[in-house]
């Protein structure tokens, strides 16, 4: 009897146990749902649910009135005592990207989007899975409203409302990635952050918000990478993501690792690229027969010497544009107490050597003007510990502080075809910053809160230059005979760009219909550089500082007068203070030389945007439309410059045009968004934007550069429990040669040359077809498979020197370990 009554005393306490914990599966799959949030009224227990959709609620009372919570999923509440009756196993429902999406990026803390008037984009893991983007550079390519520049293949510039380079702020886990040597032209900076281990990405347009201040012209992109999640119960889950691509023999490697536990929980990726030559498009529905085929080119490396060109058997194959990449995300985090947490970030990226596919396609005369030019390793190393704290006081309910360090490293190689003199320029940076983030809900609901923070940042350049005479026996080189002197590319002597803001930004919703935002932010800049060398320059003053200042604000309203319209509008001003690049920078490129300006002050915009947004079939269905006009003052531009009295300079051995980074008069840029996006009917749903962009001086009605022609993408989809599957056409009006501006970096000289009329044709227009599918096979294996340019069109993005891939076959495999 004894035996009994221990058996069932036993098997009742099992009972209770497996009672307390909770499944959670996707409605319709089946498949569980990991890192889904519940939570009590009162949200001071939170527990997370494991890769197995499965949470522990021991911890809850039977009257807590308990909510599931997912980003991609509806939410779900349900008393606790009453899960027994649904047998301890939720069912979560998807939902499309509609209003009431949480947007991160906006204040820097989580809001609603109906309470957002900003322009705002969010991409998805999933959403970044299915699209197989090889790059950061091409995951932003599919985001509305976003053009992308490429130089060679190792690289990509995302150009914003027509501002690109350091008007455009790239910003990794709360922490700023632009820095003192980020370019007023093209930047390939962007792929140093690889969107395997990217979590999700949020884009800002326009100048609108006060959280991120200087440099943000244009807007903000947002990478935000996983952070691991603590767990009553010790939990290790991993995944293998492999991709392959055709069109450049892509080979795409990553691991991760995560490991939870309750004080502490730790997440590890290491991914691997290898990229092969990339194949261009075939079919030349552009009438230009010849362009961008690669005829010739140049067989030379560190170690291999050819004074000429080599034949391209296949012209189609652009050659030189291989390379690889490694990046590595290691995040650890740790409560320390009930009200602070301590985040522990590192994020290491670094290449090959990447060939500059723009100089060794180009030509001197009859003949390709460079043997050798590349790339060093991109290196960027992120070392940053983030404190969450929850004090909930009168003047600080939470709020994050970010210290972080990065190191930077970026060189240019050089050396002519014939010529044996090989010139070296290399950039140093170390960045260190501090940022504090902090808000004060003002009333219970939520409906006031008041924001505000602080930004410091302090940037340390080291420029070097030299020039090695290599030694050559045949073919082959081995070693060097000399040295002699090279024109540094920044300020030889050392130099510093330091910034220190802080802001104030209010939220309010001032009726149940109407939201207000408000912010205003001051910020100055000081900026140190000297140079030593005065072989090939001689400046005013070779040691100068620069000090600027300046308020910006913003002032947004977000209406929705039914439950089915919402209507924003913003007015806010911007700044952007010229960094080392702008004021020290000294490079050739088309024969013109870009020499120092010393006197170079700060630009501003002053942007007013409106937006209307219209829901359908109780909001699973939306569309857009989004207009602006941005004011540019005392706006920075390339043009016609002096060094001593002369026009011309002698530089790497070549005579060059003088031009400079100047202040110009005034300028605009107008444009708008239209798009649409949801579910029109069961199982089926659709996306689609078209963006238009101008933009002029005002002073003589020139374009400015940057600006992308008409471009759009519309997609339809079918997503059925495990499957998925979804059609794209993607599509850029031409951009004629009279819309180039003739001072910036339009390549214009990588267009088709008509030589009937003897001039440049300028950009054609083109469009492309595309297809991706997804296949859950079980909970722990996903397969992919992407056909990009199905009709294999021949074209080039505006700008750009490379062309894009021909059609392309990629298959990717995730298994969830």
């Amino acid at each position: 009897m004894r035996l009994l009554s221990i058996l069932f005393l036993f098997f009742s306490i099992t009972i209770s146990i497996q009672a307390q914990k909770v499944k959670v599966l996707e409605h319709g799959s089946n498949f569980p749902i990991e890192n889904v949030t519940i939570y009590n009224d009162y949200n001071d227990n939170v527990v997370y649910t494991d890769r197995n959709g499965i949470a522990d609620l021991s911890s809850f009372n039977d009257s807590d009135i308990i909510s599931f919570n997912h980003i991609g999923f509806f939410e779900y509440e349900i008393l606790k005592r009453e899960l027994g009756v649904i047998e301890y196993v939720v069912y979560l429902s998807k939902k499309a990207e509609m209003l009431d999406e949480i947007v991160l990026s906006a204040s820097k803390g989580k809001e609603i989007r109906s309470r957002i008037a900003e322009q705002v984009v969010v991409t998805s893991r999933d959403e970044i899975k299915r699209l197989a983007p090889q790059t950061s550079a091409d995951m932003l390519s599919n985001v509305p409203g976003v053009k992308v520049q490429k130089s060679q293949s190792g690289g990509g510039s995302p150009v914003l409302r027509g501002m690109e380079a350091n008007r455009i702020l790239l910003v990794v886990d709360g922490v700023r990635m632009n820095n003192a040597i980020y370019r007023n032209g093209h930047l390939q900076n962007a792929i140093t952050v690889s969107p395997n281990i990217i979590e999700r990405t949020e884009v800002i347009f326009g100048p609108s918000s006060v959280i991120y201040g200087s440099d943000a012209l244009g807007g903000v992109i947002h990478y935000y990478t996983k952070t691991p999640k603590v767990s009553e119960n010790k939990e290790l889950n991993s995944a293998l993501y492999s991709r392959f691509s055709s069109s450049n023999n892509e080979f795409t490697t990553e691991g991760n690792v995560e490991i939870r536990q309750k004080k502490w929980a730790s997440y590890t990726s290491v991914s691997r690229s290898n990229f092969g030559e990339l194949r261009m498009g075939k079919n030349r529905n552009h009438g230009f027969e010849d362009w961008g085929k690669v005829l010739e080119y140049s067989n030379n490396t560190n170690s291999f010497y050819n004074p000429n060109s080599v034949v391209n058997e296949n012209v189609n194959i652009q050659k030189n544009t291989d390379y690889n990449q490694t990046d590595v995300l290691q995040k650890i985090a740790i409560p320390l107490s009930d009200k602070t947490d301590l985040t522990l970030n590192l994020q290491y990226s670094t290449s090959s050597n990447i060939n500059n596919y723009s100089d060794l396609t180009e030509y001197s005369g009859s003949k390709l003007k460079y043997a050798e030019s590349y790339y060093g390793p991109q290196k960027r190393l992120l070392i940053s510990s983030q404190f969450t704290i929850n004090p909930d006081l009168k003047w600080l309910q939470n709020g994050d502080i970010t210290a972080a360090f990065q190191s930077i490293e970026e060189s240019r190689i050089q050396r002519k075809l014939s010529s044996l003199d090989r010139s070296y320029r290399i950039e140093n940076l170390d960045i260190f910053s501090l940022n504090g983030d902090f808000f004060v809900p003002l009333t219970k609901g939520d409906n006031r809160i008041l924001s505000y923070g602080f930004e410091a940042t302090h940037n340390k350049v080291n420029s070097n230059a030299y020039g090695k005479t290599i030694a050559v026996s045949g073919n082959s080189i081995v070693g060097f005979a000399g040295d002699f002197v090279v024109q540094s590319r920044n300020p030889d002597g050392g130099s510093t760009y330091a910034n220190i803001a802080t802001y104030l930004n209010y939220r309010q919703d001032i009726s149940k219909k109407a939201t207000l935002n408000t912010g205003v932010r001051f910020t100055n800049t000081y900026l140190t550089a000297k140079w030593i060398d005065d072989t090939f320059i001689t400046l005013p003053d070779m040691d100068i500082s620069l000090d600027n200042s300046a308020i910006t604000a913003t002032v947004g309203v977000a209406y929705k007068p039914s439950v089915n319209w919402q209507l924003n509008s913003v007015i806010s001003s911007g700044f952007r203070s010229p960094n080392i690049d702008d004021v020290g920078k000294i490079r050739e490129k088309y024969g013109d030389v870009t020499v120092p300006n010393i006197n170079l002050k700060p630009e501003y915009a002053y942007n007013f945007e409106t937006s209307i947004l219209k829901y359908f079939n109780d909001k699973t269905f939306q569309t857009s439309l989004n207009v602006y006009y941005t004011l540019l003052t005392n706006y920075i531009g390339r043009d016609n410059f002096t060094i001593g009295n002369s026009s011309t300079i002698m530089y790497d051995g070549e005579e060059g045009n003088v031009v400079a980074n100047i202040n110009k008069n005034n300028a605009f840029i107008a444009g708008g968004t239209f798009g649409v996006r949801g579910s029109f009917e069961t199982n089926w749903f659709t996306k689609g934007s078209l963006t238009y962009t101008k933009g002029k001086t005002l002073d003589n009605n020139e374009p400015l550069p940057s600006i992308p022609p008409l471009f759009g993408s519309f997609e339809i989809g079918f997503e059925k429990e495990r499957f998925q599957a979804n059609l794209n056409w993607k599509y850029a009006a031409a951009k004629k040669i009279k819309d180039y501006s003739t001072t910036g970096e339009d390549n214009l000289e990588a267009t088709p040359f008509n030589s009937s009329l003897n001039s440049y044709y300028g950009t054609p227009s083109w469009n492309t077809l595309n297809f991706n599918t997804n296949y859950k096979v079980n909970n722990r294996i996903t397969v992919y498979a992407t056909i990009d340019n199905i009709l294999d069109v021949n074209y080039r993005e505006f700008a750009s020197n490379i062309s894009a891939s021909g059609r392309n076959l990629s298959l990717a495999l995730l298994i969830n370990i």
